[in-house]
């Protein structure tokens, strides 16, 4: 399977997503593969701080690294344009569109889920970096897709200190020492399974 993760804003969790995704699909005993295509090499920098079931790599090297790869996630860089967007579209399984709640957010992504319908691309928003005491603001969002028929995870994820700690430690959440570890690990299981079974 080839998974794409990209945003149109930055800040909304892209990258998070794409390493939890590869740790997610690297536990089904698959060889998977993180390619990091984001000028900022993100992926690469949060890899090279730890020991890692996955490899990742960056453009450069897909052509070697993917032949044994089951699964391939991609950590694209934010804002492709839209010759850029009809190619990760065209090229993956499922594209992954992060957004956070906020109407800034929102507004970019609504006005470039137009263009992704015309590729007729199969994708969802994920709704992230969700803060639990903004259940209204969380809910209008949610509401906000699904009356525009925009297909979204049933799964959203939080905004939680465990991530920001594993990123320093080169790990996934479920591999820090942090009382919320399992919990934001348990978000991205589910979305993992959302996206398996689907």
């Amino acid at each position: 399977m080839i998974v794409t993760v990209a945003s149109f804003k930055g800040g909304v969790g892209k990258t998070t997503t794409a390493f939890h995704l590869a740790k997610f699909f690297s536990l089904t005993e698959e060889p998977t593969l993180l390619v990091d295509g984001d000028p900022n090499r993100s992926s690469l920098s949060w890899a090279d701080r730890g020991e890692l079931p996955f490899e990742v790599c960056d453009f450069d090297a897909i052509a070697m690294a993917a032949r044994k790869a089951e699964h391939i996630i991609i950590d694209t860089k934010s804002y492709p344009d839209a010759r850029q967007l009809e190619v990760l579209a065209k090229g993956c399984d499922l594209l992954i569109l992060p957004t956070t709640a906020d109407a800034l957010a929102l507004d970019a992504l609504v006005s470039t889920i137009k263009a992704v319908r015309q590729l007729k691309a199969d994708y969802s928003v994920l709704l992230t970096k969700l803060d639990s005491r903004e259940t209204g603001s969380n809910k209008a969002a949610r509401e906000l897709f699904e009356s525009r028929d925009i297909p979204i995870f049933k799964q959203s994820i939080r905004q939680l200190s465990a991530f920001k700690k594993a990123a320093l430690a080169g790990v996934a959440v479920c591999d820090v020492a942090d009382r919320r570890a399992g919990e934001a690990w348990n978000e991205y299981k589910l979305l993992g399974k959302e996206i398996h079974d689907a």
